[in-house]
């Protein structure tokens, strides 16, 4: 059945070369008892587990039924070990975790056989070797006979066609001994059992045939098996070996269970990540509930917005101004938003008049309002005071651009970041809303103020943005930690100063055109060195029960209205404006006429003239220039005097009424409809105003920012869940090592690879199931205090609750999470060495 052909093994170590079988050939009958005798070192073990698929020759070659194993992949000697192989150990090699009846079966259910048939079988193989009462003891509960027992049912349970025994009695007293070599020479009368040991009297007694090794060679064969006839070649097809998952998660979990403590731990450990995000989410909805029931009670001094440019509420457009006859009918009717919308420029509304209506009701619309502000599409390019460094833009902050991160959240706030605001220019407004905390209010365009939150504190960010803080440092983890203890003067502000650079400075006149020389570095530090100079005068703090609106600073630098009314007349005298006023029809940025149908540059479109001008240029200017070309080509007039900075103070981009409570904002929506009526009524349409509350709008960004608030406490937490990963990719490691023998006893039942892989991935997949389950009880358990504490501070109930939904994508996350930190572990079990393994202690 069997035959070796000049199978020789060479082990590696270092340079050094051992062989350990040189030119081993024999053969060997369907049924006989082999007994394979040899000093320590001999060479009989690895003949054995070669001969069982354990150990690969090095060369010749192994013959199962004729058929070659030259060409055998893993997979093939899986089958082989597990269909035709039984091997029993002299230390019995027991899977601790197991009872007996479970250390039997668990050869078959590597072979697809089901589990009443796998029970069966296992039964019955035991109690042939007499251990019919003994089926659920563990091996700690058994002696070293009936273990040996155990693993010769274990090796007979499959029927295999050969079983190898090493040195099986080694560790057995004289009587037990007995009765294990004549249960193999039993066993031998049906099967091929090939037995190493170095007592030659068991060899002599119980063995049909005898093999002495020497140095890796063979002595002598006392009943050598003689071919009679051509051995035919069989091509042997071995059913595939394959561990279910359900069997992985069963002797993973048993195992689990002899560590009972380390798993808890283990799990106690994994879960505190689930915890965390679990609070913040129930936290989270139960403050977005909260925040829609708030809105009628907060957030009273925001003011009401009416914008030029109305698109971004074109639902939220002003009433219906008809009679509503179904009201009283239990009728419905149509709110005409999209109707209106279509019967003028969508969102856009005429401000010149509604300015001109509200200055001759000036007496009736102060009684309305606390305060009226009207905004322009005018902003200060503002600059670090210091351009050693080069120019350093604060508004609009270039901070996205100096810091290297990959977080594309912080990214795009970094990009959107302005701590810039423009202050109410009526004292008694300020005085309403800020306490002076050291200077005063500013009272000139030059002054700036510092206004910090109700805790006397300033964003991290701001410091950063104003280049007190060197941006580089938002990459160094340890100088943001160290930056939570940092304090503060106040006069460590007051004086600070920046530079102004007013819009229309950024344009230089080449070539008879105008060029945008912002990104030039030389000419932007000139300018910023000749700029208008900004000192903070004051630090302001907003007083208690007050509330910001959109453009209403509660942390920053605030600049007066006369700044903007500063730069607006600088840009209106600028040359660029006065030149492009004076020839309407000319876009001053290309030399052309306002294009009707713009065409990208082209040099041919080029005057002679053009073309040697362009030729003068370097070719730096030459790409500015076609740059500059194809984005100022398609510009209209109107377009371009926006570019430049140029407002119109009759006609405002929005205007803010700002109102003491929310009766006098209802009164105030009358008066703004007492106008819409009148236009309407004198058939000017297109002057009815579309206005927004900015409540409602305020409130959906304070439930957006609860989101962003939450991800970003999420994504904190989430470290947490990555330590925990660690850590159990770090405890499955251990309980490879643990398992060590256990992988090398299933690897010569015929377990694959793959099959030791999913043995961890199973436990792993356990451990993180435990942790989700652990993790949600105790957020369940802990919305119960919370949510008492929050009622009793605040007289709000149940605003933690994490919804069933939640609660399950965690626990699959945890799972997730467990097995993915699983992996490199399950691989190392996978690559270990079955040989090496059963050595293993």
């Amino acid at each position: 059945m069997l035959q070796l052909q000049h199978i020789s093994k060479v082990y590696h170590t270092g340079d050094q070369e051992f062989h350990a079988l040189k030119d081993i050939s024999i053969r060997f009958r369907e049924n006989e008892f082999v007994s394979i005798l040899g000093q320590s070192g001999s060479g009989k073990t690895t003949l054995l587990n070669i001969i069982g698929g354990l150990d690969q020759y090095t060369s010749g070659d192994l013959l199962i039924q004729g058929k070659s194993t030259k060409q055998f992949k893993d997979r093939d000697w899986d089958s082989y070990r597990n269909h035709t192989i039984g091997f029993i150990f002299q230390s019995y090699n027991l899977i601790g975790h197991q009872t007996a009846l479970s250390n039997v079966e668990i050869a078959m259910t590597l072979s697809g056989v089901s589990k009443a048939e796998r029970k069966k079988r296992a039964i019955e193989v035991l109690e042939r070797v007499g251990l019919k009462d003994h089926l659920y003891k563990k091996p700690s509960q058994m002696s070293g006979g009936q273990m040996q027992r155990i693993a010769i049912a274990r090796a007979l349970v499959n029927d295999p066609k050969v079983v190898l025994a090493d040195e099986p009695t080694g560790a057995l007293d004289s009587e037990t001994s007995v009765q294990i070599m004549n249960l193999l020479k039993d066993i031998a009368k049906e099967r091929l059992v090939i037995m190493v040991t170095h007592n030659p009297e068991l060899a002599q007694k119980y063995s049909t045939r005898i093999v002495q090794v020497l140095d890796g060679n063979i002595l002598s064969d006392s009943n050598p098996c003689e071919p009679t006839e051509e051995t035919k070649q069989v091509d042997i097809q071995f059913t595939k070996t394959k561990m279910s998952f359900i069997t992985a998660l069963v002797l993973s979990f048993n195992n689990l269970l002899t560590k009972k403590g380390r798993t808890l731990l283990t799990a106690f450990a994994g879960s505190i990540g689930i915890i965390g995000i679990a609070l913040i989410l129930a936290l989270s909805n139960g403050v977005s509930d909260y925040v829609k029931k708030v809105q009628e009670d907060t957030l009273v001094s925001l003011p009401l917005t009416i914008s030029e440019q109305n698109q971004s509420n074109l639902l939220a457009t002003s009433p219906d101004l008809s009679e509503k006859p179904y009201k009283d009918n239990h009728e419905l009717g149509i709110n005409t938003v999209l109707t209106n919308l279509l019967k003028k420029q969508i969102g856009k509304n005429d401000l010149a008049s509604f300015k001109t209506y509200l200055e001759e009701h000036a007496s009736k619309v102060e009684s309305l309002t606390k305060d009226i502000r009207y905004r322009y599409n005018l902003q200060p390019f503002i600059y670090a005071s210091d351009t050693s460094n080069g120019p350093k833009s604060i508004l609009p902050s270039t901070l996205a651009d100096e810091v290297e991160t990959a977080n594309q959240t912080m990214k795009g706030y970094l990009q959107n970041l302005n701590y810039w605001s423009e202050l109410s220019s009526d004292s008694s407004m300020l005085e309403s809303k800020y306490d002076v905390l050291e200077g005063r209010f500013p009272q000139d365009k030059s002054e700036l103020v510092l206004i910090v939150d109700e805790n006397n504190q300033i964003s991290d960010l701001l410091l950063y943005s104003l280049r007190f803080k060197d941006p580089s440092e938002l990459n160094d983890t340890k100088k943001l930690d160290e930056l939570s203890s940092q304090t503060y003067q106040y006069s460590d502000f007051i004086g600070k100063t920046f530079k102004a650079v007013v819009n229309t400075n950024r344009f230089v006149k080449e070539n008879n055109l105008w060029l945008n020389k912002i990104d030039n570095a030389s000419y932007m530090k000139t300018q910023i060195e000749n700029g208008l100079q900004l000192k903070i005068v004051g630090v302001l703090r907003q007083k208690d029960g007050t509330s910001s609106g959109v453009n209403t600073p509660s942390g920053g630098i605030a600049y007066t209205s006369a700044l903007i009314d500063y730069t607006s007349e600088y840009i209106q005298n600028s040359d660029i404006v006065k030149e492009q006023e004076a020839n309407q029809n000319l876009n001053v940025f290309t030399g052309k006429d306002f294009a009707k149908d713009p065409k990208p540059f082209s040099s041919e479109n080029l005057t002679e003239e053009e073309k040697i001008q362009l030729a003068k240029m370097t070719p730096e200017e030459q790409a500015q220039y076609v740059q500059q070309y194809n984005d100022n080509s398609a510009s209209t007039y109107e377009e371009n005097l926006a570019k430049m900075g140029v407002i119109n103070k009759s006609k405002p981009a929005a205007i803010e009424l700002y109102t003491s409570s929310f009766q006098q904002k209802q009164d105030l929506k009358e008066f703004i409809n007492a106008y819409n009526t009148a236009k309407k009524e004198a058939g000017e349409d297109d002057k009815v105003l579309a206005y927004s509350d900015d409540i409602q709008s305020i409130m959906s960004s304070i439930t957006t920012l609860v989101g962003v608030v939450t991800t970003v406490l999420v994504g904190f937490v989430a470290i947490s869940l990555i330590v925990s990963s660690i850590m159990i990719s770090i405890i499955t490691y251990i309980s490879v090592l643990e398992r060590t023998k256990e992988i090398g006893i299933l690897r010569a039942m015929g377990a694959s690879k793959k099959d030791i892989r999913r043995i961890f991935t199973a436990e792993t997949a356990i451990e993180g199931l435990i942790s989700g389950v652990l993790g949600i009880t105790i957020t369940f358990l802990a919305t119960f205090p919370i949510n008492a504490i929050v009622a009793k501070m605040t007289n709000v109930g149940n605003v933690a609750q994490l919804p069933i939904e939640v609660a399950l994508i965690l626990i699959g996350i945890s799972i997730v999470l467990t097995m993915l930190a699983g992996l490199i572990p399950s691989r190392i079990a996978a690559k270990k060495d079955p040989v090496e393994s059963l050595r293993s202690e």
